[in-house]
């Protein structure tokens, strides 16, 4: 392969993985947001409507963190060999936190009545899995020491207080994303508390963001340098922008009854985000000792992977498309889809 080909494969393949994280962060970012949520739900009719509100989708929506995986472990092999060993214990626990999750969701109805344990799993699989996620981006944006091209830190190397902020931050962020969902899929009572519930949230997911953007430039000198000096901040200054525009739309809908647009604004919120983050580290995908080109597999590696990933995205894209639409709709108090 030519010279050419070896220098855009990389480049393709990370905005595959891009598109991963993305429809992961955003699809099974409302779904464990409502697992969150579902403590602040007492009653057993309540709780049926929040978990009905997503029986059709949660499991399909997973589906994107198993890509974005094999993407890593496929086209990025030496970058899966660092990130892995570094973050084996916030792995672990979202592994098993969604295994948990899994399960408490089938069992819970086959349970009743005496399903409390499988409402905790559910709650507290919800929580953690996305807690995990934070961690795992924390320590990899703060540095995994590398030497080598091989880990060289510690088991307990992720853990920061960094790093604990990102995780609480994504799980306020996931909380907002269920809040919205709510707004748009229910009705009744669980529409009306994820409605007061929404504002808090929005503002403190706000105050981290406002965290981590102060936070990061002030820790490292590259992230500031990429910001803060000309002419990078004129083409990135529409970021933070973006973003408290969206917030504003996102406030207002939530306090006027808004449904859909609650829900599209704090996606947005996600994705500007996402950008930022990228934004600071491109074009490394371990900061800030190996970029995508480093870390790329051989070429005819990378172009096999690529036609199966190109036939295989367009098939999950329909499938969710089409989920998406047959059980469009609200659910209102006592109701499910069969």
């Amino acid at each position: 392969m030519n010279e050419i080909g070896f220098d855009i494969l990389p480049v393709v393949l990370a905005l595959v993985l891009g598109l991963s994280v993305v429809l992961y962060v955003v699809l099974d970012g409302f779904d464990l947001g409502i697992g969150m949520l579902f403590p602040f739900y007492a009653e057993e009719g309540e709780r049926d409507q929040v978990m009905n509100s997503v029986a059709p989708y949660w499991d399909g929506n997973e589906t994107w963190l198993v890509l974005g995986g094999v993407t890593l472990w496929a086209a990025f092999p030496k970058a899966f060999a660092v990130i892995l060993p570094a973050m084996y214990i916030p792995v672990l626990v979202l592994l098993l936190a969604l295994v948990f999750r899994g399960v408490a969701f089938e069992f819970r109805w086959v349970a009743k009545p005496r399903h409390r344990k499988w409402d905790v799993s559910f709650a507290a699989g919800s929580t953690l899995a996305g807690f995990a996620q934070g961690l795992i981006l924390g320590g990899i944006l703060e540095e995994i020491p590398v030497r080598d091209g091989q880990f060289a830190g510690t088991a307990l190397g992720w853990l920061s207080p960094f790093s604990l902020m990102c995780g609480l931050a994504v799980t306020v962020g996931y909380a907002l994303l269920g809040a919205t969902w709510l707004m748009l899929k229910t009705t009744g009572t669980v529409e009306e508390r994820a409605r007061r519930l929404g504002p808090a949230l929005l503002v403190a997911l706000l105050a981290f963001i406002a965290i981590v953007s102060v936070w990061t430039p002030l820790q490292f000198s590259r992230i500031a340098d990429r910001w803060l000096a000309l002419p990078n901040i004129l083409f990135l200054a529409p970021v933070p922008v973006a973003t408290a525009l969206f917030a504003w739309l996102c406030w207002r809908s939530m306090r006027r009854g808004g449904t859909v647009l609650p829900f599209l604004s704090a996606i947005a919120i996600f994705l500007l985000a996402f950008i930022g983050l990228v934004a600071s580290n491109i074009p490394y995908i371990v900061p800030p000792v190996m970029t995508v080109w480093d870390a790329a597999s051989h070429p005819k590696s990378q172009m096999f992977y690529l036609v199966g990933a190109s036939i295989l995205i367009p098939m999950i894209l329909a499938y969710t498309v089409t989920v998406f639409w047959l059980f469009r709709g609200k659910l209102g108090p006592g109701e499910g889809y069969h």
